[in-house]
């Protein structure tokens, strides 16, 4: 796959144990807000780093008008569940903005690519909620979202809003290692286990890391009741 994470995850069980609020539901929706309050995303995060802001994921959301907007408003709060799981299981309950294993930054530089690493050998490496790595990955949604991060990859590291907007940038426009977008599987009930596969399938699905596709799993459950509503009809799993 072309989306590499390898961060030393910390475990989830101090995130999970602050969910109690699995019956407190969102506001209903109103046309261009959010269907996750600051106040929920306080208690998902409890501990994040504060570059995590919650503003910073909205001031995101406008890149990606459709994310957590698509369907009924149980499909649109599954879509945010599935999306914050991920990311919870991606960077430690949003502990961490950059990878955590330095030994591996010098490995994230496609040199085949004929725009190469102008940033330098070592500079691509996984950054904010969803750990966006590789050169050509930060090139492609750079380009996307009409940001030069080719050459200044920092920027999803220094500034909030980008570094959701890279995130939302794969969630809603790449298959990376599955069959289709993380969005596309939720909003059209293909189940959480289509956005493990596109994530990460290469490394946890079909029997591999059963903890790491586990941890994301349960992150999804303890979310989605914290959202006021379910998991979908099936295929949680992959």
């Amino acid at each position: 796959m072309k989306l590499v994470r390898t961060l030393s995850l910390a475990a989830s069980a101090a995130v999970l144990s602050t969910l109690a609020i699995a019956g407190q539901t969102a506001p209903a929706s109103a046309a261009g807000s959010f269907v996750v309050s600051e106040a929920q995303f306080n208690k998902l995060f409890p501990n994040r780093n504060g570059f995590y802001t919650y503003k910073g994921l909205t001031d995101a959301l406008s890149a990606y008008p459709k994310f957590a907007t698509t369907g009924d408003d149980a499909t649109r709060r599954r879509e945010a569940a599935a999306f914050l799981a991920n990311v919870s299981h991606e960077t430690g309950g949003l502990k961490f903005v950059v990878e955590q294993n330095t030994a591996n930054y010098p490995h994230y530089c496609d040199t085949s690519q004929p725009y190469g690493c102008p940033a330098g050998q070592a500079a691509y490496y996984g950054r904010g909620p969803l750990q966006l790595s590789w050169n050509f990955n930060y090139k492609a949604a750079g380009d996307a979202l009409h940001i030069d991060l080719l050459h200044d990859p920092y920027k999803a590291e220094k500034d909030p809003a980008v570094s959701w907007k890279t995130a939302l940038w794969f969630w809603n426009t790449q298959n990376g290692a599955g069959r289709m977008t993380a969005h596309d599987a939720i909003v059209n009930d293909k189940g959480f286990g289509e956005t493990i596969r596109t994530i990460n399938g290469a490394l946890e699905c079909d029997g591999k890391n059963p903890d790491q596709r586990n941890d994301r799993i349960n992150l999804f459950k303890q979310f989605a009741g914290a959202l006021g509503t379910s998991t979908g009809g099936g295929n949680i799993s992959c």
